[in-house]
């Protein structure tokens, strides 16, 4: 019944059939039941979009900044009146459990209501220069139209988190899903904000195999700016496009982790079991912030290995739409061949694992490994499903080593009951965010969210949005005329 309009493109305010002959089929990860099919969209629908876009975006930057915001607004309105519809579409497309779908939908939500404070917090300033009787003025305005590709772990806060401070900051955007979330990706939030009244040709959708338009959405003459969440790989790859092809534009990058979790020997134990449980655990895994290594120090380490296999047991595992359900399905059978074959790969490599658990279809029980070498495969490479490595640490200064050997700096965590010890911990640690005992994943709409080394470019939220989603036009008046030298 939800996704009946969800069959194609959304594209200067109308919802089309994609140019390409084949279609995308959209399945429940746990049920595996077709939810739609999608007619995918070719380089021209892509132009078409993009050309919408950049015909619309003018008068849009014109209007108010209460204008603006009533539309952001409207849409948490909108959000609010469909809320069950939302929850039970990412529960059947992304594979979300119940739980993690209502994180979801608070975050876009709060996200969302955030965005709108944007439209009026946007500043210039009058410089003094050194040329006599000059007024400098540097003006900030919209960049233009900006180009969305967004992740499927998290699509529709993944998606928002670009488009709402976009289009509050004046922008027209267009974005492309990911294929395993189409729906909630783009269309669904397309369809919110189509009914929150917002103007046709500001927000495009076009869902497309990235073989097909990948290239050409970055290379695309018209956006002036790439927001691309997803892998590090990719994000290189996008990143290496936007620099070389013919039209130069800025990108966000926001990357791949390997999150380490550090237990101090001070820590709260039974807070740093459960913090670490489900900082790991929490939709399986499949979040860049994930808890992707927790290193505990000597002292504490053997009594943590044991509290938290215990945990990690009592996690229920099965059916996504049951309220208590903590472990649902991986997004995809690929996703599932991968965690296997590194949990083959680790066993093979020497590596203890002390809680094997079951492989049914999409669904992968935790299986927690211990004594594992911060610089083997599996400490290394971030899981994105619900495998645990636990590295003992022998001291605070080893454990801050381990905790910097990974080429990824995006989300860390310390737990103490020494808040000065933590502080000093957390200034040392290479990454853009680090939490003093709380979880690795955290995001929150008023203050920064980015990452340092591989895990990407740029920042998100509140005032540094404006500095990514805005250009500086410096706009000088000679108030007495000049004496110039010829």
């Amino acid at each position: 019944m939800y996704y009946d309009k969800y069959t194609g493109q959304y594209i200067r305010g109308q919802w089309k059939s994609g140019s390409q002959k084949t279609a995308l089929k959209v399945t429940d990860p746990y049920t595996h039941e077709v939810l739609t099919e999608i007619s995918l969209a070719t380089p021209q629908d892509l132009d078409d979009a993009y050309q919408a876009a950049a015909q619309a975006q003018p008068e849009w930057a014109t209007k108010s900044a209460s204008e603006r915001a009533q539309i952001l607004i409207n849409v948490t309105q909108v959000m609010d009146q469909r809320h069950d519809e939302i929850v039970d579409i990412l529960i059947r497309e992304s594979g979300s459990t119940r739980m993690k779908a209502e994180m979801e939908f608070a975050a876009t939500r709060a996200c969302t209501f955030a965005a709108a404070m944007l439209s009026h917090q946007v500043t210039g300033k009058i410089i003094q220069g050194d040329t006599p009787d000059k007024e400098s003025r540097v003006y900030r305005t919209a960049k233009g139209v900006i180009g969305i590709i967004s992740p499927w772990n998290w699509p529709l806060h993944l998606s928002n988190r670009s488009i709402a401070p976009a289009l509050a900051l004046g922008n027209a955007v267009v974005v492309k899903p990911a294929e395993d979330t189409p729906i909630t990706g783009g269309l669904l939030l397309a369809s919110i904000y189509e009914e929150a009244g917002l103007p046709a040709g500001i927000l495009n959708v076009v869902v497309g195999q990235s073989s097909e338009i990948g290239d050409a959405f970055t290379l695309h003459e018209i956006p002036k700016l790439i927001s691309f969440t997803g892998s590090t790989r990719v994000g290189r790859h996008i990143g290496q496009l936007a620099m070389t092809g013919p039209s130069l534009k800025h990108v966000g990058l926001e990357l791949g982790g390997n999150a380490p979790c550090v237990i101090l020997d001070d820590a709260d134990f039974e807070h740093a079991v459960n913090a670490a449980v489900v900082g790991r655990f929490l939709h399986q895994g499949q979040i860049c912030m994930s808890t992707n290594r927790i290193i505990v120090e000597q002292s504490l380490y053997p009594r943590f290995c044991e509290a938290f296999i215990e945990k990690a047991k009592t996690l229920k595992v099965g059916d996504p739409q049951e309220a208590d359900t903590v472990i649902g399905p991986l997004i995809n059978r690929k996703q599932v061949q991968a965690a296997t074959q590194r949990i083959q790969n680790a066993i093979a490599a020497g590596h203890h694992l002390a809680l094997a658990g079951k492989i049914n279809e999409q669904v992968v029980s935790p299986h927690v490994f211990v004594n594992v070498d911060n610089q083997s495969e599996l400490a290394q490479t971030e899981q994105f499903a619900p495998i645990a490595p636990l590295i003992c640490a022998q001291d605070e200064a080893h454990a801050l080593a381990l905790a910097n050997q990974t080429e990824y700096g995006l989300a860390s965590a310390v737990f103490t009951e020494n808040e000065a010890r933590g502080l000093r911990f957390a200034k040392q640690v290479h990454a853009g965010m680090t939490h003093i005992n709380d979880i690795t994943p955290n995001d929150d709409p008023y203050v920064m969210f980015g990452g340092e080394k591989n895990s990407g470019l740029g920042r998100f939220n509140a005032d540094w949005m404006i500095s990514e989603f805005t250009t500086d036009h410096w706009i000088s008046v000679q108030l007495k005329k000049r004496s110039y030298p010829f």
